[in-house]
């Protein structure tokens, strides 16, 4: 079995050449050594696999710098067997509860009465019964059925033969208490196993190990704990022994300290200007390594949930460069040091795709407002784009719903009245475009989409009402006057029932204004028309000569050649979600479709919606990282380009150098398809989804737009006969009958104020 999962890496990542220098050259850095810092994996690749397992410390080298430090939490058994494992009591990240029922005890660690399972209570040959599993239950369980067993220091060693060790002991003076010596297992492992970095919080314990290594010796790093917390041997806090760092010097070369000791945020998850800590660190001759990097765990808002954005603050700011991050995925700790440092926003392209917004940079700023656009076009966006709305009085505008309940604060106005059923567009009730005026449009609040609320993630919440809703003309001619951008994209749904019921013409609305703001058949930007309705492209095609791009809403696994046919017809470029490439099962990709490759053969480029920098919107196969899902999908299925809520992670990587090398390094690899699941043991495995449906004629065929119906007047527009019972809410809150608005008035706006 372990040696089945050791291959495990080689199945995940198409290892496409040999890992680059991680050591490169000194004049870029601005590190202690001046040489690039190092990536340190904490359990190996523990965002993945079960800490302090194989398949963790095994794939963390394959798909990390050449120099990747494996991480090791050192406990000590009864028996004085030196083990990895996470924490000093057992039960969170192994099954030994289910294993010894019967076996805890109770004792002070660190002078608080602590109850579990302690690795001082068992012997090895005791922990060889007993298997590794997830310690965050956010994490997959899908591995913890591998029978990963508990690694000795040796094992390590032995097994992977790891171009660097770092030992972090984090409770020296407890083992102490109990006749076990951690300075004895250090200095007798040290014969015959390279130590490269040994950790701990205690400064007594590197008094005790002073002079026992010669000077080829282990690195000592001293760990910072929370500065309110009191470092045991000295009664002193953390952030008291952080204002004398000559001291630490004198029995330490290097400290760790968790990222808001450099970084610090405000209380609403904002960053706050940099401490001088690296650099007085550096002029005392001390190494800052960080703690605290996981792809998957809430960030500053400042870095819009992209990670490869994290990292880059610690080790290519400008002002400074820590020498080392730990990490639960050091794949994009790699990646962001090798690949994405000191690359300038001008730097060579070194892939070519269409990076093309979603309602423009709607994952920083309420969608389709001129904020979003302008963040769009700023962060590199080559096509921005707008779903056509239209208001009552005939004024085409841009929003990402045709209820203005998604997108604004509507229902907290005086216009949640105009609530009304149209049971053609929802079965819920809505405030539709088409009963507000355009001046009254411009009077709403527009709200920031929160599309993983649920999981307790939210966008931007300082701006999370920033913004103004534009018309159509104003878009273009943001456009147009942009030097960066080379097209845009202009969506169209609902043409039919506009027409039919609400007597207007959006197609003949769009083209008007094309024409108003001088985007000609034949212009400098190119105008993309798309729409999910073949017969709307039609309609475009036969009164103009711009590009139309179909959309393919569904999931498909495959697509027949005459729906391939009979969309060349009408269309010149086709989008498809992001699911018809790489299909998964709850969380794990399972195949990659060949979508792609047909509608390319057909000279259709494609383009693939929708990406999000959450990481609750990527399937686990992509760890939690937008950069190696937007690779995958680029390098490995080979779009054309990607429908974005983020332009400024798809714009970023396509400069990374990585990109631009001869030889493309692991962490640069895209993903192997359906590769994760071949490691999770059988009957761990997902149950079997029925097949995603295959795409016909008979799905693009479309009834003929109907002509345009007068609508009768009326004295209030789109005020319904009868008030409405189901106006909706603003965007990510549960929405709320009228009555009920009305009689919680007061508590909502106190409610959006949390938001």
């Amino acid at each position: 079995m372990r040696g089945l999962l050791l291959l495990c890496g080689v199945v995940l990542i198409q290892l496409l050449a040999v890992q680059t220098d991680a050591q490169g050259s000194k004049s870029k850095w601005q590190t202690l050594t001046g040489f690039s810092p190092r990536v340190i994996a904490r359990g190996g690749f523990s965002g993945l696999f079960p800490d302090s397992s194989i398949d963790a410390y095994n794939f963390a080298m394959l798909t990390s710098v050449e120099d990747v430090v494996l991480w090791c939490d050192l406990q000590l058994t009864k028996d004085g067997a030196g083990i990895c494992f996470p924490g000093l009591t057992m039960s969170n990240a192994s099954n030994i509860e289910a294993v010894y029922p019967n076996r805890t005890n109770t004792y002070l660690v660190s002078g608080v009465s602590t109850q579990g399972w302690f690795t001082i209570d068992f012997s090895l040959k005791d922990l060889n019964k007993v298997n590794l599993i997830r310690g965050i239950l956010s994490r997959s369980e899908r591995f913890d059925g591998n029978g990963y067993s508990i690694l000795t220091v040796q094992d390590v060693n032995t097994e992977l033969k790891p171009q660097g060790l770092w030992l972090n002991v984090q409770h020296e003076a407890f083992y102490a208490q109990h006749n076990l010596s951690m300075t004895t297992f250090l200095t007798t492992t040290s014969k015959t196993i390279i130590i490269d970095f040994i950790s701990s919080p205690e400064v007594n314990f590197f008094k005790k190990i002073a002079g026992r290594f010669g000077r080829e010796g282990p690195i000592f790093v001293f760990r910072f704990l929370e500065k309110e917390t009191f470092e045991p041997t000295t009664n002193r806090t953390y952030g008291s022994i952080l204002s004398n760092l000559t001291f630490v010097k004198t029995f330490a070369s290097g400290i760790l300290v968790p990222k808001s000791y450099v970084l610090p945020l405000d209380d609403k998850q904002y960053l706050l200007p940099s401490t001088s800590l690296v650099q007085d660190a550096h002029k005392a001759g001390l190494e800052v390594f960080v703690s605290g990097f996981a792809n998957d765990v809430d960030i500053a808002h400042d870095y819009s949930y992209d990670p490869v954005s994290e990292y880059l603050s610690f080790v290519d700011n400008g002002n400074f460069s820590v020498d080392g991050v730990l990490s639960d995925f050091p794949i994009t700790a790699s990646a962001s040091v090798e690949c994405f440092s000191h690359m300038g926003r001008n730097a060579t392209k070194q892939v070519d795709f269409l990076v093309i917004s979603k309602n423009g940079a709607s994952g920083d700023y309420p969608g389709c407002t001129d904020l979003a656009y302008a963040k769009a076009i700023k962060d590199g966006a080559d096509v921005i784009d707008c779903l056509v709305q239209m208001s009552s009085d005939g004024t085409p505008f841009c929003s990402s719903s045709i209820d203005l309940g998604n997108t604004t604060m509507v229902a907290q106005t005086p216009l949640r009245n105009r609530s009304t059923n149209v049971p053609e567009l929802s079965s819920l009730g809505g405030i539709y475009t088409f009963s507000l005026t355009w001046p009254e449009i411009q009077t709403l609040t527009p709200a920031i989409s929160n599309p993983y609320r649920t999981y307790n993630m939210f966008r931007n919440p300082n701006e999370r009402n920033a913004g103004k809703l534009v018309s159509l003309t104003e878009f273009l001619n943001l456009a147009k006057n942009s030097t960066s951008l080379s097209g845009v994209l202009i969506s169209v749904e609902n043409a039919a029932y506009l027409r039919e019921n609400q007597g207007i013409d959006v197609v003949k609305a769009v083209l008007d204004t094309l024409t108003q703001t001088g985007y000609t058949n034949i212009t400098t930007k190119k105008v993309m028309i798309q729409s999910t309705n073949s017969s709307v492209l039609l309609d475009f095609k036969k009164q103009s000569r711009y590009e139309t791009v179909y959309k393919v809403e569904e999931t498909i696994r495959d697509i027949l050649d005459s729906a391939i046919e009979d969309i060349k017809a009408f269309a010149s470029a086709v989008v498809i979600v992001k699911s018809s490439v790489f299909p998964d099962s709850e969380g794990f990709v399972t195949e990659q479709t060949n979508v792609v490759e047909r509608l390319q053969k057909s000279q259709l480029p494609v383009y693939v919606e929708l990406f999000q920098n959450e990481f609750v919107s990527q399937p686990y196969d992509f760890f939690s990282d937008a950069n190696v899902e937007i690779n995958s999908y680029v390098t490995g299925a080979g779009v054309n380009g990607t429908v974005t809520e983020f332009p400024y992670t798809a714009a970023r990587y396509r400069r990374n150098r990585c990109l631009g090398s001869k030889e493309t390094p692991p962490y640069m690899a895209p993903v192997q398809p359906g590769g994760l699941l071949q490691v999770v043991n059988h009957a761990s495995l997902p149950p079997a989804e029925a097949p995603n449906p295959v795409f016909t004629d008979a799905d693009v065929t479309e009834p003929p737009l109907p002509p345009v119906t007068a609508k009768a007047p009326t004295s209030t527009p789109g005020t319904p006969s009868e008030p409405s019972t189901n106006a909706p809410a603003p965007s990510g809150q549960t929405r709320l009958t009228l009555s009920l608005l009305l009689s919680v008035f007061p508590m909502a706006i106190a409610s959006l104020l949390l938001l």
